[in-house]
């Protein structure tokens, strides 16, 4: 959520800016900005909606200059209004400041300001340029360094004033912040996307740092002022694989992304002889791994129910105790941890907040903390002591689909490693492995199904409630499914273990309130047969993912979606590609903005 761009160098700047803020879109926002220095002065324009009104609103004025800040706001402190849209700026119009994160202490600091500084936001982040405004004394970095000491909260900032044409300061705590390097030009933005174009040299700053680039120098240090040695990174994207190639939506091309990505995510990691998977990564020995006494995944929305994937494969394949925890409320409560107990951190982006707060706690309380993550060089990614990365490539689509499919084949491949060193049978390893092998060419099988899943979605366009039904591994591709449908269609839906509908969902059921069910064939078919029988008999249409050649589920569901058969395990793989594309059918039939959803952000880097 929020996007930051900024720009110094020998280049125009409003056209790079301008670029970096599409291409943080799918971060989610309601209104941006852009500051420049241009003319001897700082020029700011601001805009409620979506870029094209900026960019319009900008118009034939001359932003002309080499050194300028954007952001893309999505609200938290204050309404969506042209007054909080960034950047910001204090009273003398000297200084720009656009900011992600929150200051929790932003009222206690306006009270300390007084009434000598006027305040034209309902934002906290304009309290922040009117903090360093106060302590500034002709030294710009100085007076950032000043302020955040006193600052409690989170913060992504990039700040320029009028008197420093040639310098531009920036600070990071715990909102994420990257730093492209290119001959004298540095593009800064909060994450690797807007930078592609120009460079893949990157630069992360960690939190407590702060970045100053000035007169084509770029210098780091902490909050204290002591310098700090940096690592220059290599990104693995090029910027072709952040366009659409021709496909409607990003969400669309994502889907169709996931043959060739969960290749990449297991490619070199998975020996058919030996049965196993191996994942270096993980950074323990196998003495280290065997006296793992529980695991416990941690994620939020999508990612958390990979976790609830996790726990039915650690449990089978390892023979492990496997917990799943909502990461916004782990370290809310006393988990009951130790230096035996495992934890993975999942996480697309490697940002998300919840989940880096619940990592910390997991370490403060001795527990071993891995990461399962996309983004290289994230905050998550550092933090941890080890663990995987996913190799989905860039993911645009603020709705998740090939990133979770990948992040379900690392936790699978996790628990195949463990169950191998454990007791996992060689035989049962092989045919996992080869079943592994033949998935991108099953998904591609459900691929080719995309225009008949667009017209069993036709069907039901104008019903307003859903519900997803699965047992078993597939109570979480029931409760993904459910995800999809709501976030990018705005359709009511709910995910639910299927043999639980007779506590209480059954009161739903009507004719008005079809099911989406996941009946493959796997050791729990006749439970889940049987209730779809109830919601049947109830008057709800049904809708089926079964197996080829189920000649009960063409009799029993109102309209079937046909796939190949793998192993129960591998289900979550398949079984969740049509529900992937009847969200995505459903949500372009009734005109929704797929790729960016209201209300909704990619990657959420706030409590």
């Amino acid at each position: 959520m929020c996007g930051i761009v900024g720009y110094i160098g020998e280049k125009e700047a409003l056209p790079i800016l301008i670029q970096g803020l599409r291409r943080l879109e799918y971060r989610g926002y309601d209104s941006a900005g852009v500051a420049l220095f241009s003319d001897g002065k700082i020029r700011r324009a601001r805009s409620v909606g979506k870029i094209d009104a900026l960019a319009e609103k900008i118009g034939e004025e001359k932003f002309l200059g080499t050194l300028g800040i954007a952001h893309t706001r999505w609200a938290t402190h204050g309404k969506v209004t042209e007054e909080n849209a960034h950047p910001h700026a204090d009273c003398t119009g000297k200084f720009a400041l656009v900011h992600n994160g929150i200051i929790e202490n932003y009222r206690e600091i306006k009270r300390e300001l007084g009434s000598s500084h006027v305040f034209s936001s309902e934002t906290d982040s304009e309290i922040l340029v009117h903090l360093i405004e106060s302590f500034y004394k002709e030294d710009l970095k100085d007076a950032v360094l000043r302020a955040l000491r006193h600052v409690r909260g989170t913060y992504g900032l990039v700040i320029i004033h009028a008197d420093h044409p040639k310098e531009l300061v920036v600070a990071r705590m715990g909102s994420p912040l990257a730093i492209g390097l290119d001959n004298g030009d540095y593009f800064i933005a909060s994450d690797a996307t807007p930078i592609l174009p120009y460079t893949k040299r990157v630069m992360y700053l960690d939190d407590g740092e702060v970045a100053e680039i000035k007169d084509g120098e770029l210098r780091v240090s902490n909050l204290r002022d002591e310098a700090v040695n940096k690592k220059v990174e290599e990104i693995e994207w090029n910027e072709a694989q952040a366009e659409k190639q021709g496909f409607s939506h990003f969400m669309l091309k994502e889907i169709f992304d996931q043959p060739t990505v969960f290749e990449d995510a297991i490619r070199g990691r998975v020996y058919l002889e030996e049965g196993t998977a191996h994942l270096g990564g993980l950074n323990m020995t196998e003495e280290e791994m065997r006296k793992i006494s529980k695991v416990i995944f941690v994620a939020c929305g999508t990612a958390s129910y990979v976790g609830l994937m996790g726990k039915y494969m650690f449990e089978r394949l390892a023979g492990i105790p496997t917990e799943v925890e909502i990461a916004s409320e782990f370290r809310y409560r006393d988990p009951v941890i130790d230096e035996h107990t495992l934890v993975f951190a999942i996480s697309q982006s490697g940002e998300t907040a919840d989940t880096l707060a619940a990592v910390r706690e997991a370490k403060r309380r001795g527990a071993k903390a891995r990461g399962i993550i996309n983004v290289v060089g994230s905050t998550i990614a550092r933090e941890v002591d080890g663990g995987t990365y996913i190799h989905a490539g860039p993911e645009l689509a603020v709705a998740s689909t090939k990133a979770y499919t990948n992040m379900v084949a690392v936790v699978l491949l996790y628990a195949l490693q463990f169950g191998r060193l454990r007791s996992l049978s060689l035989a049962t390893g092989q045919r996992t492995v080869k079943a592994l092998l033949e998935i991108p060419r099953k998904m591609e099988e459900i691929l080719k199904k995309s225009d008949e899943i667009r017209l069993i979605a036709e069907k039901y366009k104008a019903h307003k409630d859903f519900l997803y039904l699965g047992r078993g591994i597939n109570v979480g591709v029931a409760l993904e499914g459910a995800m999809k449908l709501k976030e990018i269609s705005y359709i009511h839906a709910e995910g639910l273990p299927a043999g639980e509908m007779k506590h209480g969902t059954n009161a739903l059921l009507s004719s008005e309130f079809p099911v989406f069910a996941i009946m493959t064939d796997n050791q729990l078919y006749d439970k889940v047969r049987s209730n779809v029988e109830e919601v049947r008999a109830r008057g709800s249409k049904v809708v089926l993912v079964a197996n080829e050649g189920d000649a009960f589920a063409e009799k029993l569901g109102d309209d079937v979606i046909f796939i190949p058969k793998t192993m129960e395990m591998l289900e979550p793989l398949l079984n969740t590609i049509p529900l992937q594309l009847f969200a995505y059918h459903m949500a372009v039939i009734l005109g929704r903005d797929v790729d960016r959803p209201r209300n909704l952000a990619k990657s959420v880097t706030v409590e």
